[in-house]
């Protein structure tokens, strides 16, 4: 009986061990592979970085101090061509000198002095600009005439002028913005509007011994109601949520509000009558 019982217990031991041992089947695990497509996309997505990404736009943008001093310089060059037939056949040198001063540095002028910070004129960039502009008038007064007569250079002047309008224009609205301490909103609306659109014509309103003169007759011309309008979207867009999630917003702000002067200056200049009427009223008030 001994012998028989130990016999039972050993079959015991190994049915229990069968029940301790048994296990389920294994789970296989789904690990997630990347497509090559998706390791090789950008971690951030911008969809307008296409505006940034060409050489075209490094000129536009005046990125470098060569290409700021070019735009200067074609922005000198043109003030000067409209300025000299308006001023008086007999007028000394230094009435013309300082005359050209304000045509380029209007907007730059005022606008510091509203917001309490130091005018662009006094900086050494603008002065020498303005004056190799100025003796390019004085001692060859024919260059005037190329830039009537030739698209070309024209086109070209007008291109780098309205690059330093937009510029300027997007500078001091921004200065501005940081000046005004907001009051009934959010952020100060009217004042810095009103900063940038003087910033990108205000050189039509000097000397102030002007007055209103520039737009009694014919209103607003064409820098400055363009520059009204672009100061005011140029605002909104950086206050608001249309400018949210863009990547670089103020440099792509810039550069369509550039392309847009280019574009706007060149149509009133050689596709409507605005430019035409122009020059022969000043015909016959000479």
């Amino acid at each position: 009986m001994g012998l028989i019982n130990a016999i039972k217990n050993i079959f015991q031991r190994n049915g229990g061990a069968e029940d301790v041992m048994t296990a389920p089947a294994p789970v296989p695990v789904m690990y997630p592979v990347e497509s090559s497509k998706d390791s090789d996309a950008d971690p951030i997505s911008d969809p307008t970085g296409w505006l940034l990404d060409s050489g075209l736009a490094e000129v536009i943008l005046m990125n470098t101090h060569e290409i700021k001093l070019m735009c200067m310089f074609g922005y000198a060059l043109l003030n000067g061509y409209k300025l000299y037939p308006k001023l008086p056949a007999n007028c000394a040198a230094s009435y013309r000198f300082i005359s050209l001063i304000l045509a380029n540095t209007g907007g730059g002028i005022l606008v510091p002095i509203f917001i309490n910070a130091i005018p662009v004129s006094l900086s050494d960039t603008y002065p020498i600009v303005i004056i190799v502009a100025y003796l390019i008038h004085e001692f060859y007064p024919m260059i005037r005439e190329v830039i009537g007569l030739s698209p070309v250079f024209k086109v070209l002047l007008i291109c780098m002028y309205e690059c330093n309008r937009a510029f300027v224009l997007v500078k001091l609205t921004k200065a501005a913005s940081a000046a005004i301490a907001p009051s009934e909103f959010d952020f100060a609306v009217f004042g810095p509007i009103f900063c940038g659109a003087i910033g990108g014509c205000g050189g039509a309103f000097l000397p102030l011994s002007k007055g209103l003169d520039p737009i009694k007759e014919g209103g607003l011309a064409q820098p400055m109601y363009s520059a009204l309008i672009a100061a005011t979207c140029f605002h909104f867009f950086m206050h608001t949520s249309l400018s949210d999630g863009v990547i670089e917003p103020v440099k792509k702000a810039q550069l369509v509000i550039a392309v847009s002067f280019i574009i706007h200056n060149i149509y009133t200049t050689y596709f409507t009558g605005a430019a035409h009427g122009h020059v022969s009223a000043e015909k016959k008030k000479n």
